[in-house]
């Protein structure tokens, strides 16, 4: 192995530790107060161990459900998505729910609006350093990400209408309050997701550019993505300019964006969000 590659392995599963923790003592501190139902797998096992209790007043350890829950998507994703993504992804699977076992509840307040808002920053917090760490937390994520690579779809939104009917499942065995409060968990957790972390979300930029050349090879050597020239003629002006257009992602926007400043300071950039994609698009594939 060489240096770089060390380095790398210990920022990973650096990322992937803290992440497992702050999960763990999220749902310990927060979700369990709160009686809360996050959504995904998590979710999923928090309403196994509910049901348990009510039906047979033993609750089963959150780890050995969440590691059956867990089985089948980690297949899928070791086969389409990455080996070392996979390994990394188990990983945090495998710590967050022993920590989550074993490590004690510290509730910061009984406010049920308090710990949904803060209980959700939190989860997305964990759930980012993960992603960061070119991991998942698991579960739905696996999904997630599956479904964004494969057919280059935006999913949290679907994923989190998924979470809805976990959620109403649990509003109709424990109570409508806790099943509302719950949404707002996994809202605020969704939103603040997609603020922390924008691989999978795209982005059009269109150029106004005197040097379309040396503008697109710029963009090119950051993002692999191939761009389109457009001729045209400012109205006002009436003068010819070449407009490069082309779709990058999110994450690599600033980066474009000042490059293009640099190599041609008069340049007129327009950034515009992509909701859908359809056709080639490069995606830096997990590993």
């Amino acid at each position: 192995m060489t240096k770089k590659s060390i380095c790398d392995t210990l920022r990973r599963t650096c990322l992937i530790l803290a992440g497992s923790l702050i999960m763990a003592v999220n749902l310990k501190s927060f979700v369990r107060t709160g009686g809360l139902i996050p959504g995904g797998f998590n979710g999923l096992t928090r309403l196994i161990q509910e049901i348990s209790a009510l039906l047979w007043h033993w609750e089963p350890p959150f780890s050995v459900i969440n590691f059956i829950l867990n089985a089948i998507p980690a297949i899928i994703s070791f086969k389409f998505i990455g080996k070392k993504f996979t390994g990394y992804s188990c990983l945090m699977i495998v710590v967050s729910g022993i920590l989550t076992d074993i490590v004690p509840s510290f509730p910061m307040t009984e406010d049920i609006l308090l710990i949904s808002i803060f209980g959700g920053l939190i989860n997305a917090l964990a759930i980012s350093l993960c992603l960061f760490a070119n991991a998942t937390s698991g579960g739905t994520d696996f999904i997630a990400i599956f479904l964004s690579e494969k057919y280059g779809i935006d999913s949290w939104n679907y994923i989190f209408a998924g979470n809805v009917v976990i959620l109403g499942i649990a509003g109709a065995l424990f109570g409508w309050d806790k099943a509302l409060y719950s949404i707002i968990f996994q809202y605020t957790s969704t939103q603040v997701l997609h603020i922390l972390y924008k691989r999978y979300q795209k982005q059009t930029l269109i150029i106004v550019t005197k040097r379309p050349e040396d503008v697109y090879e710029a963009i090119a050597e950051i993002t692999h993505h191939d761009a389109t020239l457009i001729k045209g003629e400012g109205c006002y002006s009436k003068q010819e300019c070449d407009v490069l257009y082309s779709v990058v992602g999110r994450d690599e926007v600033n980066k474009v964006v000042n490059t293009v400043r640099k190599t041609d300071p008069q340049a007129f950039v327009n950034m515009i969000r992509t909701e859908n994609l359809a056709g080639r698009f490069y995606q830096r594939p997990n590993d």
